[in-house]
């Protein structure tokens, strides 16, 4: 363990919005989550000398006709990004991707219980594909590392899409600490499915989180009225 008098370590989190949300928060009365605080705690847990710099969220504005609540999941989403934004300033970063559909559908093979994949039966089906995200994560976590704004980096996802960039930077900054928290459950419930954890990604990181406990999310909660300079943002009533 390093001493307690050295320099602190600056620290910055690279959050896959969509790998969070459907990983662990979906379904979950732990919406609201002040990210910033939630990674302040872990890292404190840690006890390691470091310092959060910033989180940076990665994710895909919500589309009304996709989703639940239709415009108010978009007005949701919204509130909670000011939310974070207004609490925490220049150590919250957000970076928006897209969503991808095909007006008239997309053709996939239809899922039969009991029966093999077969390409020749198959349905159209509305497919959405939230892009730019791997890329952004990538482009924004090396750049920070190139630039030597940060020492460590925790990454915060499932996907093993995002193997290669640790990859590249265990490969061209071995100083770098690398950290990989993965939005899973920690127990499978027929509610509360849990993902495979990735071991791609762990096989890359120095240290690796396989759970997020719900203890940890609701003492990371946000007050449910945020005020600002004008209308305060409230927490959306459906979350």
């Amino acid at each position: 363990m390093e001493q307690k008098n050295a320099t602190p370590r600056r620290t910055a989190v690279y959050v896959d919005g969509y790998n969070l949300y459907y990983g662990r928060l979906r379904g979950t009365t732990f919406k609201w989550l002040d990210l910033v605080t939630f990674f302040d705690s872990l890292i404190q847990r840690r006890d390691q000398n470091e310092v959060l710099t910033c989180v940076n969220l990665f994710t895909a504005y919500a589309a009304a006709r996709f989703s639940t609540h239709g415009a108010a999941s978009v007005q949701a989403q919204s509130a909670y990004h000011r939310a974070l934004q207004q609490r925490h300033g220049e150590r919250f970063c957000i970076t928006y991707g897209t969503h991808s559909t095909e007006d008239d559908g997309t053709l996939l093979p239809t899922f039969v219980e009991g029966q093999p994949y077969d390409r020749a039966i198959r349905s159209r089906v509305w497919k959405i594909e939230e892009k730019k995200t791997d890329v952004n994560i990538a482009l924004g976590m090396y750049r920070d590392v190139a630039k030597g704004l940060v020492d460590r980096v925790i990454l915060v996802s499932n996907d093993s899409d995002t193997e290669p960039l640790l990859e590249a930077v265990r490969e061209d900054f071995p100083h770098i600490m690398i950290g990989v928290v993965m939005p899973r459950h920690p127990v499978k419930t027929v509610d509360k499915p849990q993902r495979r954890r990735s071991g791609s990604l762990a096989a890359r990181a120095d240290w690796t989180i396989e759970y997020i406990l719900d203890e940890h999310l609701q003492a990371a909660l946000l007050p449910d009225v945020i005020p600002t300079k004008k209308k305060p943002i409230r927490k959306p009533p459906h979350w």
